[in-house]
Parts: structure tokens; sequence; C-alpha cells
């Protein structure tokens, strides 16, 4: 990766308020990343802190400040919601970028094919996709899930909503690394490009000979009563491009991983399969991944920190899940656990439009993982280590079992 860009404190920030943290690479992510970005709620680290990292920028660290910075686009606006600003400037698309009231059409084009309802007919298919892939490994005593699942389960259904062919979803998902999680192979005008270049074709087709696909839908909208223009579904269908290819991937791999580790809560699940979507939804709230920024609208004292218009903030989204100010325990699982509240998807008026597509997956995976490989473990021979950003990662995880002690699903 690149070497961040290290700014000057500014006058406007005080010095108790400066860390020096660097959020694609915090000290010690590699090997906990979790424990990594917990040094930001460490006692006597204010609720706001700036650091000079990336260009500079606020990173709001506790669950009340996190969740104000993602509702309140009067005081901070979303048309910068990635680091460094530069990144963030050339990868601004829509609906993300905008703020309301301009946001709400926007949003409108995709959300009802999105929704509970909207993604309940994908089961069946969602299933067999999970099944086959698991069926693929079962006998073999291990795999490499990151490889042979996580980079291939929600990818193939995402290509299949979009109705784009799943050979082309590779060479995409790099793009949306670098822009992501960037490590210097790929500049971001040219991963950018990359995914303008690929969306500009598929728009076109999708404009002459629609179909029912989430594409076509996006390519033919109406907003606000007149025909949607090129730039704003080519720009509505990268935003796309960018949240199917990467969360749930990675999601998927921190969660085969926590239950890889612990055997007392894959029994839970194993005994009490309707636990499984409440336990879906504590592992988003301890396993978190997403982060995002946005830019003060104006002056403001933001719980004693004095932010200046234009400043970038970080919402450190995994924060919000393992604030022991909100949680009891917040690093242990329960999946009996009441008033869950994390920001995985995000908060306000841009929560992720996936977020339901994202939870039907995840509980799918786990119900097939468990019914077909109820015991299973990291590899010991193969370290676990984490890539941070604003979407985590888990860099490979290999898992093993018995074969003998999997089960055969018709």
């Amino acid at each position: 990766m690149p070497s961040p860009t290290i700014v000057a404190r500014p006058p406007h920030v005080p010095e108790d308020r400066v860390v020096d943290f660097d959020i694609f690479a915090p000290p010690g992510g590699k090997q906990d990343i979790y424990a990594a970005w917990k040094t930001l709620q460490a006692p006597g680290v204010p609720e706001v802190v700036w650091t000079p990292r990336n260009g500079g920028h606020w990173i709001a660290t506790r669950t009340k400040q996190i969740i104000e910075v993602y509702s309140s686009h009067k005081r901070f606006s979303s048309h910068i919601f990635l680091l460094p600003r530069e990144t963030g400037e050339a990868f601004s698309n829509i609906p993300l970028a905008l703020n309301p009231p301009e946001h709400g059409p926007i949003r409108m084009v995709i959300n009802p094919a999105l929704s509970p309802q909207g993604v309940k007919h994908l089961e069946g298919m969602i299933r067999t996709v999970a099944g086959d892939l698991i069926e693929g490994f079962r006998l073999n005593g291990g795999c490499n899930f990151t490889t042979e699942f996580a980079e291939i389960f929600p990818l193939k259904i995402f290509m299949g909503l979009v109705n784009l062919p799943f050979a082309d979803a590779p060479q995409l998902k790099r793009a949306v690394d670098e822009l992501l999680r960037p490590t210097g192979e790929m500049d971001v005008s040219e991963g950018t490009q990359r995914l303008l270049n690929y969306m500009t074709t598929h728009i076109n087709e999708r404009k002459r000979k629609p179909g029912d696909d989430l594409l076509s839908i996006v390519a033919n909208a109406e907003l606000k009563g007149r025909p949607i223009t090129f730039e704003e579904s080519l720009s509505i269908g990268v935003s796309l491009l960018a949240g199917g290819l990467d969360t749930v991937a990675n999601i998927s791999s921190f969660v085969l991983l926590f239950l890889a580790q612990s055997p007392s809560h894959r029994r839970q699940l194993i005994e009490d399969p309707f636990l499984i979507p409440a336990a879906v939804e504590e592992l988003l709230r301890r396993f978190p991944v997403s982060t995002s920024t946005r830019v003060a609208r104006e002056d403001l004292d933001f719980y004693g920190a004095p932010i200046k218009y234009d400043d970038m903030i970080l919402a450190a989204g995994p924060l919000a899940g393992l604030d022991d100010q909100v949680y009891d325990d917040p690093f242990e699982v329960d999946f009996r656990r009441q008033n869950i509240r994390y920001a995985t998807f995000g908060f306000g008026n841009h929560i992720c439009v996936g977020a339901h597509l994202a939870r039907l997956e995840l509980k799918i995976m786990i119900e097939e993982w468990l019914a077909r490989i109820p015991e299973f473990s990291p590899d010991p021979t193969v370290e676990v280590t984490y890539t941070s950003g604003h979407v985590f990662t888990v860099d490979h995880l290999n898992l093993v079992w018995d074969p003998a002690s999997t089960i055969a699903v018709a």
C-alpha cells in the first residue's frame, strides 16, 4: 500500500484531540483488526479525535457520535464518502454521494428490488448456490473458504441479480478492492475507470434491450417524472457494483472464522436453528466491517471537537457495535443479546440498500454450512491475517474438518 499522506495539525485542532491512526494500517491490525480499532475507545480517548493520516481527518469513535455523523445530513454531507479525499472525489457516485432531498428519489429507483419482499423470491436460488458450493468441497476435509466460497457465493447472487456474467466478477472486485483497501497495485483513477467502462457497456445494452433484472430497472427508470439520464443510471450502476461485490464476501469470512473457533456457539445453532436470524444480528454487531466518511457542512462544536467547514470525519462503524458504554462485554458473542445496534449497514438516509439481501445470504450460508459441515476448525498450519480499510477483510481463511463427520444433504 502507498504511504498515506501525513499532514500537519491545523491550528483549530487541539493537541489533546490528536491520535496517530491510519485506517488502512492500524498498529496490530494484521493480527487482530478489532482490537486495533478498539484502541480508539481506550480510556481517556475523546469521542471525537483527529488524525494526521490520509490527509488529516476527524474520527467519531463512540456509538452515539457515529450514529449522529451518519444520520445528521444537515451537518455532515456524504458527497465525499471515502478516504483519502482525492479517492473520495474520484469515486463519487449516486445515491451514496447525495444528501436529502436529492437522495430520496434516486434511492427509490432501487429500493423495491432490494426490499424484504423484493429479495424473498431469491431465497431458493441463494440456497442452491450455497449448497452446491459446499458440496463441491465437503468431502475434501478442508477448503480455502475465502477463495472457494466467500469470493464466489455473494458474487454469484449479485451478478445474477443484475444479469451480468459471473466470469466478469473477479476483475471488477479487484478494482473495488483497490478503492476500499488500496494496495497501490492499481491507481484510483484506473480502478474507477475500469468500473465506469464496464458499466457503460451494460447500461447501453439494457437501454436497447431491457430485461427484468435490477440493472435494467436502473437503466430505464423514471426519476421525478422524467426518464433517468444515462449519467445517473451509470453512477447508480457503479455504486451497486461496489456494494454488491464486496461487503458480504468479507462479512462471511468473519462469521465462519468465529464459528470455526467456537464449538459451543455452533452447537447452539445446530440444536436450535430458529436462533440463526438472531445470531446473524449479533454477528453483524460483533464483526462489522464497514466505515464511511462525511464532510462538515458548517463550523460546529461536535462533542467538544472544533470541526471546521469542509473538514472530513470518519464514522468508525465497526466501533459502534463494540462500544462498552453501550454493551456489556462487547467482545463476547451472545446470540440472545437484546437491543442490538450496529453500523455495518450505516444509519439514517444512507443505510445500505442491500442490507436485507445481505442478512438473507448470511442466514442461508450458516444454515447450509452447519447442515453439511457441523464440525470444523481453522487450519492450524495457516495464520489468519486481516486487512483494514473502508471495508475490513480476512485475507485468507483456511478451514479443516473430518470428511466422515460431514452430512450429505439431498
